[in-house]
């Protein structure tokens, strides 16, 4: 469990505003991703098999990873809809914070998860104790990969994903933006 202060809870950078989850984002959740399911099952293994229930459950877990310092979640909301969903994670050791998003069928193609990311990797660095950001995607998600190179992220190397996604290698590529 980390004592560390966390990132602010709504973020405004450009078109985007990122905003902590709420309990009540269930529907606007579902909505989302349903609406994005062949946008997103090849990529992200948790849209496999997509319900209701596996939006309260990303909900309580992001509501989780908040209160004990592991997982910062937001909705990505432009236009006051909920286009997406980015985050911080603290999966990649003492020091480092792994960003990760997705972005709604029809809000793709904008710069959001671009705008989104680098929103997070300003909230990254104003914590203490952190002092590297990664992004990692499949080595086929070229879209995914735009993201860090547009942000100024360097690519580090290549390993084994923990959930390979379904139309990809299961090889991610590793990007590091260093304090």
């Amino acid at each position: 469990m980390t004592e560390r202060p966390g990132p602010d809870e709504i973020l405004r950078q450009g078109p985007v505003t990122l905003r902590r989850f709420r309990e009540d984002d269930l529907e606007p959740v579902f909505q989302a991703v349903t609406e994005s399911l062949d946008h997103l099952r090849p990529w992200m293994p948790w849209a496999a098999d997509y319900t209701r229930d596996s939006a309260a459950e990303f909900l309580a877990k992001s509501a989780q990873g908040w209160a004990d310092g592991t997982e910062y979640g937001y909705a990505i909301i432009t236009g006051g809809v909920l286009a997406g969903s980015c985050g911080l994670m603290s999966r990649i050791g003492p020091g480092g914070l792994e960003i990760g998003y997705w972005v709604r069928r029809a809000y793709t193609r904008r710069g959001l998860a671009t705008t989104a990311s680098a929103a997070l990797v300003e909230q990254a660095f104003r914590l203490p104790g952190v002092n590297r950001v990664e992004i990692v995607h499949d080595e086929l998600n070229v879209a995914s990969g735009g993201v860090p190179r547009k942000l100024g992220f360097t690519e580090v190397g290549r390993r084994l994903m923990d959930q390979p996604p379904p139309q990809g290698t299961g090889v991610g590529v590793v990007w590091r933006l260093v304090r």
